[in-house]
């Protein structure tokens, strides 16, 4: 495919050949031929990817969207990616999460996803977390990592995750499906935006929230969310392009629309409002 040549943007010092020569100490050769394309990018370049190599961004649900979060970001050359998730690969999660194979069934997907992430990129540290995310270990955890990527299903640990990332100063970029509809976003109260709490401050009443057990999702939903998630994600550490601080993407498969809105903090939310 060809496209016209983008007018008024000058490249980067970093990008193309000189990139090549600066990183030589940094990346090896397989290295600097892996990320040729991100490095000849004028919005990356060099500096781009340097960030990309040394960021630690911490996954959390390693399912439909955590699969596509995770092969990205891996593929991209994120130094270090933390996974956390307590479930094991079951049959029915083929349909959609796309790092687990027919031969990991009953494996734990953070597993299941490091032996996957392993096979992609082997210049990328995988840390798997068999566990639970739990108010005893958020904070710390995420204290350890640069960005949190939300991928969970759950609105109790939706909470957890903002409320220990609000803690932490760190920022999430979360993502939510259900049957053909997704939306993604970015929560940053330390940079103005909105957070979790802000945008939803309490669960759905009982009957009004479903999993997609129950409402059923079309497979390739999370591949469309959850990469969105991991250009965001590449973008806030490159610094490359307008993030979504302060606005949500919503998706709606079944009628090809795509539409953003806008969020606004609030200033009595419980977690991050003033006071």
């Amino acid at each position: 495919m060809m496209f016209l040549p983008r007018k008024g943007r000058p490249r980067r010092p970093e990008a193309g050949r000189n990139a090549h020569r600066r990183d030589r100490g940094l990346f090896s050769k397989d290295e600097l031929q892996r990320y040729a394309r991100h490095i000849t990018l004028p919005e990356i370049g060099g500096v781009g990817q340097r960030r990309l190599k040394t960021a630690r961004v911490l996954v959390v649900g390693a399912g439909g969207l955590g699969s596509p979060v995770l092969l990205y970001l891996a593929a991209a050359g994120v130094g270090t990616i933390g996974v956390i998730d307590d479930d094991a690969v079951d049959v029915s999660n083929l349909q959609r999460q796309i790092i687990h194979r027919n031969a990991t069934l009953d494996m734990p997907k953070v597993r299941s996803a490091r032996q996957e992430l392993a096979a992609l990129n082997p210049f990328v540290r995988v840390k798997p977390y068999h566990r639970r995310l739990t108010s005893g270990i958020a904070v710390d955890l995420i204290s350890e990592y640069d960005l949190v990527l939300d991928g969970t299903d759950s609105y109790a640990t939706r909470a957890l995750i903002n409320k220990a990332a609000q803690a932490s100063g760190r920022a999430v970029i979360a993502g939510a499906i259900s049957a053909w509809e997704g939306q993604v976003t970015l929560y940053d109260p330390a940079q103005g935006a909105p957070c979790f709490a802000c945008i939803f401050p309490q669960a759905s009443a009982p009957g009004l929230a479903v999993t997609c057990a129950e409402t059923g999702v079309i497979g390739a939903l999370p591949g469309v969310i959850g990469t969105m998630m991991a250009m965001e994600a590449i973008k806030e550490i490159t610094g490359a392009g307008t993030g979504l601080r302060g606005r949500m993407v919503i998706y709606d498969g079944l009628s090809a629309e795509m539409r953003t809105i806008t969020l606004t903090r609030r200033a009595d939310c419980a977690v991050c409002g003033v006071g």
